[in-house]
């Protein structure tokens, strides 16, 4: 695999930095740009993908929106980055049943390019303090949780996609996977 360009853009969510990590012990150049950036800044980096990383409030989601509705790379949301895609087009984002960071048992019902080689279930280290309520159209469901329906989402024609859960950090399991098969999809873009 070629080095690839990966934008991690920051929500200030705790797990920004960690992220930032993951993706760089792949082997990949990666940088950590504020959700404020201008997206002429975006494209001036010429990144093969951006993820939107977790954060505390869609209040504090800068330009997000505008870089899902502006850019054409492969997006990868986690956490506050799933519930921003998912309000971006037109679905619903509300608290969850259970609060807190967690071990969830998640069941992926759709192995696409994104969870290839990862399921049938997994456990994931995640908090539901909010979650997606409703997909968006143009959005099929990837996996689901006994607490949670939405916890992995992806556009049905734009490499978009979004996960509720942490794939960057240990408690995940097969986390990394995950990545790899991210920056896959955006190798072939």
């Amino acid at each position: 695999m070629r080095e690839l360009k990966i934008l991690v853009i920051n929500n200030y969510g705790q797990f920004c930095h960690l992220i930032h990590r993951s993706v760089r012990d792949l082997d990949m150049d990666t940088k950590i740009v504020p959700n404020t950036t201008p997206i002429e800044e975006i494209l001036d980096e010429e990144p093969d993908g951006l993820i939107l990383s977790g954060g505390p409030t869609m209040e504090r989601s800068g330009m997000c929106s505008e870089y899902l509705e502006s850019i054409d790379k492969p997006v990868l949301g986690i956490c506050l980055g799933h519930q921003l895609i998912a309000k971006t087009f037109g679905g619903e984002v509300g608290p969850g049943a259970s609060g807190g960071y967690a071990a969830i048992k998640i069941e992926i019902v759709d192995e696409d390019e994104l969870l290839k080689g990862l399921g049938p279930t997994m456990s994931v280290w995640a908090s539901h303090a909010d979650e997606v309520a409703s997909l968006p159209e143009d959005f099929i469901q990837l996996a689901r949780s006994d607490i949670c329906e939405y916890e992995a989402m992806r556009h049905v024609e734009r490499p978009i996609f979004g996960v509720q859960w942490h794939p960057e950090v240990a408690h995940t399991e097969k986390g990394e996977k995950l990545l790899e098969n991210f920056l896959e999809i955006c190798e072939t873009y």
